[in-house]
């Protein structure tokens, strides 16, 4: 199995209690997910909103040589493939498949309609997810062309700091990934990666407890990231 884990680690947009509330008078279902059961299989028609409410999962790709990719964890609470409900072709591109005792809510794609032209808001915030993801979609497949570990690395740190950084005021950040992990995501060994991290922290550009980085020096890793 190939690893690529894309994180994205935003909620969408409001608690679980809210979202219910924003519901009512919305005819819906929920299921409830046992560890390793198949939410959806890659293929299946994407017939409205699953959006799960619970727990969390992971999405694999069979790819055209009969590979198999692991490519992202969701955690609660997220919608799943929200662009495909209106695309021409509304398939899932991915199976989903729980870690642990999951619920998921779905929404058919009719009700779903009539949800948004109900709340302004909630659409609002379904398109700015969308293209939330986009963007961020949009700035890995940039980290792909750079060539170095480290310049991985700065952009990776930097990316945690605009997008998940909890409190903008603080140069903290912490990291989604262990070393191990961190490693097949930009397909280099850990021992080559522990060595990109320690120079960067000589230099004086980071410095690391654990998950925890603290920036530094931001003009360095713009420099860095190229």
């Amino acid at each position: 199995m190939i690893n690529i884990y894309i994180c994205y680690t935003r909620n969408f947009y409001m608690e679980y209690s809210d979202l219910l509330s924003s519901l009512e008078g919305i005819e819906y279902k929920t299921k409830v997910f046992n560890k390793g059961d198949v939410i959806v299989r890659q293929g299946d028609l994407c017939k409205g909103l699953y959006l799960l409410t619970k727990g969390s999962v992971k999405t694999e790709m069979v790819n055209d040589n009969g590979g198999l990719l692991s490519i992202e964890k969701i955690y609660a609470v997220r919608p799943l493939a929200p662009a495909f409900i209106f695309a021409k072709v509304n398939i899932f591109p991915v199976d989903v498949i729980a870690l642990e005792k999951s619920e998921v809510l779905l929404i058919a794609k009719e009700d779903l309609l009539k949800l948004f032209q109900r709340d302004s808001k909630f659409l609002e915030k379904y398109i700015q997810f969308n293209s939330d993801k986009t963007q961020f979609l949009s700035n890995k497949l940039q980290m792909l062309t750079i060539k170095t570990i480290r310049g991985k690395l700065a952009y990776y740190i930097l990316d945690i700091f605009l997008y998940q950084q909890p409190n903008p005021k603080s140069n903290i950040i912490i990291l989604d990934k262990n070393q191990t992990e961190l490693a097949k995501f930009f397909g280099v060994t850990r021992p080559s990666l522990a060595r990109a991290l320690s120079e960067m922290e000589r230099e004086g550009l980071i410095a690391i407890n654990k998950k925890a980085i603290k920036i530094l020096d931001f003009n360095g890793l713009k420099e860095v990231k190229g």
